[in-house]
């Protein structure tokens, strides 16, 4: 009887063991396959962060130039600006109006319609936006663009060396 219990002993001692191996081998499995999904997971996170850092170079480069760019003219703008304080400076706004307001309101609406059409041009709507009505040309015999509509003639070019008599 004695070798009946060694017996059972033994193949419980085994059966343990065998179980315990069974459970250490389940568990080791379960473990290697979480850690391949979170590996897998892991290299995509990588490849998304490196296609970003790509991304986000590329947009500073280009970042940079379009601002150097606006730098410069930026730059142009205010030379312009300058250029035009300059010449304000050196012209007498009030003698000229005095001598002769109906020419300068021609070459004010001629500049100011010039000045539109280059807006327009510059935002890429010049065809999809008139000129607004103040600087429309109007019907003949119906007085200029200027806001005198007793005033004769149409021409808004600030080029022009025509002058009308002073009234």
């Amino acid at each position: 009887m004695l070798k009946i219990y060694a017996l059972v002993v033994v193949i419980a001692v085994l059966g343990g063991i065998g179980y315990g191996a069974k459970y250490y081998y389940d568990t080791t499995q379960a473990t290697i396959s979480t850690l391949k999904e979170n590996n897998a997971k892991l290299e995509v996170a990588v490849q998304t962060a490196t296609e970003s850092v790509k991304t986000l170079q590329q947009d500073m480069a280009r970042l940079g130039k379009l601002n150097s760019d606006l730098q410069a003219s930026l730059q142009k703008a205010e030379a312009y600006g300058d250029e035009l304080r300059q010449k304000l400076n050196k012209m007498n706004l009030v003698i000229e109006a005095l001598r002769d307001s109906k020419q300068l309101e021609g070459k004010m609406n001629g500049a100011t319609a010039n000045l539109w059409r280059e807006f327009m041009d510059d935002t890429g709507n010049s065809r999809e936006y008139p000129l607004p009505q103040w600087l429309q040309p109007l019907p003949a015999g119906t007085g200029d663009q200027g806001s005198d509509p007793d005033r004769e003639g149409s021409d808004t070019n600030s080029s022009s060396s025509e002058t009308s008599p002073a009234q």
